[in-house]
């Protein structure tokens, strides 16, 4: 699963007053895993922050496919729709239990090998002499396609903004303040 960590300072100076004496941090953890979940939604309503655009290409196959207008990483809605909280009385996660999901975040390279286009020549009938895919049992001839790499950007969705920091810091010292 991959998950939201966050690193800063008087979050983690909050949370260890809390530890230290001893209290149950559930409701806390509760709260705090709520604000980063509406974070994470909000990175893919706003697409973004700081997410490449899709190429042209892209744009290109999702228009045959019926797939736009539409937002980045949302085709299926299935990632977006993955995205859940969790929390216990130490820790607030938010994360995906996608496969794919690293590539998105992260970025990265997939390496394709090639593969077998097959072939069909018509000589007659309404296709006469066009030459078509087939299925391979039907095919008059293959070619052979070479390996390739696909670049995938990161669009690090699993990420909380200012606002949601302070208002996870917001929620620690009300805590704090109430216990």
């Amino acid at each position: 699963m991959i998950e939201i960590k966050i690193n800063d300072k008087e979050v983690t100076k909050l949370f260890n007053e809390l530890v230290r004496r001893g209290q149950n941090m559930s409701p806390a953890m509760k709260i705090i895993s709520g604000i980063m979940l509406d974070a994470v939604r909000e990175n893919f309503e706003k697409e973004g922050p700081g997410w490449q655009k899709l190429k042209p290409a892209t744009i290109r196959q999702r228009e045959k496919k019926g797939h736009w207008p539409g937002k980045i990483l949302r085709v299926s809605g299935q990632l977006s729709s993955s995205i859940t909280s969790k929390y216990d009385s130490k820790s607030a996660r938010v994360g995906t239990n996608k496969v794919y999901a690293a590539i998105h975040q992260f970025g990265g390279d997939i390496q394709r090998s090639g593969q077998v286009l097959h072939f069909k020549k018509y000589k007659k009938g309404k296709y006469a002499g066009k030459t078509l895919f087939a299925k391979s049992s039907k095919a008059d001839f293959g070619m052979k396609t070479g390996a390739y790499s696909i670049h995938i950007p990161p669009r690090p969705y699993l990420k909380t903004n200012d606002y949601a920091l302070n208002a996870i810091k917001k929620a620690l010292m009300n805590f704090v303040i109430s216990k």
